[in-house]
């Protein structure tokens, strides 16, 4: 096997860590008790060093650059943060607070987060989620790491950027619930923390695509890389992987056939392909063809990344398959046949020890670049 053996290492940069403190100073909070905690002091103190400025008492400059790390199988972050929105730490911590406020629905109950758990991959770990009054979506929460590489958003790419998916929830009606993107703006310019947060930020009142910056940038930060496939495969670690990873990401090139999708970098072409699910029900979700209106995108959905797919449990974009191994016997069967079937999934005569080590190979590509990820433990007031 020929392995790229370009060892980068790991970069990490004080801008990774993300803290409520940062924005402590900036604006009226309120605690988990409901009482005004101490408005700057310790925590604005820990944020200094935590962000690289020391102690000699200053503010971290309100356009300081945001430098997202570069970790070993991933190419350079930073050079996939679009122009017309750069990074700085202050948006990114108001694009956290926003993920995980859950006064961002119409009733209070529904965050950004609550579909999209650290612990889960980031996502919830149900086959398809749930949103405001207990409404059951059509399709599984996405991961919500990587996203700074991927193109089109969303299983049927019907949003060109990351800023058009972070506000498109929020005005869907069995998720965030709001009627529109007008209520939900007039709702948060009720609280005046929110309302100086974002002249701080973006030196204007609060808009919607103001909304779409901040959050895309948080999500921006939330990353995978430097898994036991990278350090085994780029960084030339012989005993990263198992036998059987090793194995299977031989079978995973070839016999397997995985790479004729799970390509590139991040283990996805970023394109759209039908693979048969739901064509052995009564409805069948036309996935792209409803945004494209391309009879060839009938049943297509986005390809997704691997990264953390250990974690990511059920698969698909129903949530039928609870485990690897039955995502795995799927493929090897050829998929489920119709009309509109990708011509790259043919059955593919797998052993049962190759699946074995095709698993073990997808078990290897959780990493590191999200850990960091927690809630805020106060919101504007």
């Amino acid at each position: 096997m020929t392995r790229n053996r370009i060892s980068r290492g790991v970069k990490l940069t004080g801008g990774l860590v993300l803290g409520a403190a940062l924005v402590l100073s900036l604006l009226p909070v309120v605690g988990a008790s409901g009482a005004e905690p101490d408005p700057v002091g310790m925590l604005k103190e820990l944020a200094r060093p935590l962000l690289g400025y020391g102690d000699s008492g200053a503010a971290a400059p309100k356009g300081t650059d945001y430098q997202l790390p570069q970790l070993q199988g991933l190419e350079d972050p930073n050079t996939y943060v679009p122009a017309d929105n750069p990074m700085t730490a202050q948006k990114v911590e108001l694009g956290r607070i926003l993920f995980f406020d859950k006064r961002l629905s119409k009733n209070n109950t529904i965050a950004c987060a609550s579909c999209h758990l650290s612990e889960k991959g980031f996502t919830d770990g149900m086959p398809v989620s749930t949103g405001i009054n207990g409404l059951k979506g059509g399709r599984s929460a996405p991961v919500s790491f990587n996203r700074v590489y991927s193109k089109a958003q969303f299983w049927d790419g019907r949003a060109d950027t990351l800023e058009d998916q972070s506000i498109g929830p929020f005005v869907n009606p069995i998720e965030h619930g709001f009627a529109n993107h007008d209520e939900m703006v007039a709702k948060m310019k009720q609280i005046p923390g929110y309302r100086k947060l974002f002249q701080e930020v973006f030196g204007r009142d609060i808009m919607i695509q103001d909304v779409g910056r901040a959050i895309a940038s948080f999500q921006r930060t939330v990353l995978s890389g430097n898994s036991a496939v990278d350090k085994f495969d780029v960084g030339g670690e012989e005993t990263a992987l198992t036998d059987a990873a090793k194995r299977g990401l031989e079978l995973f090139r070839g016999k397997a056939r995985c790479t004729r999708c799970h390509s590139g970098f991040n283990f996805s072409d970023e394109k759209f392909h039908n693979i048969g699910i739901g064509w052995d029900t009564n409805t069948v979700d036309l996935g792209r063809y409803m945004v494209s209106q391309n009879a060839e995108d009938i049943g297509a959905f986005k390809t997704p990344t691997l990264r953390e797919i250990a974690r990511t449990a059920p698969y698909m974009h129903d949530g039928r398959f609870k485990t690897l191994e039955e995502v795995v016997n799927f493929y090897n069967k050829g998929g489920i046949k119709n009309p509109h079937l990708d011509n790259t999934v043919i059955p593919l005569e797998l052993t049962e020890q190759e699946k074995q080590d095709v698993v073990a190979l997808l078990k290897s590509l959780n990493g590191e670049g999200w850990q960091h990820v927690s809630a805020p433990k106060a919101f504007p007031k």
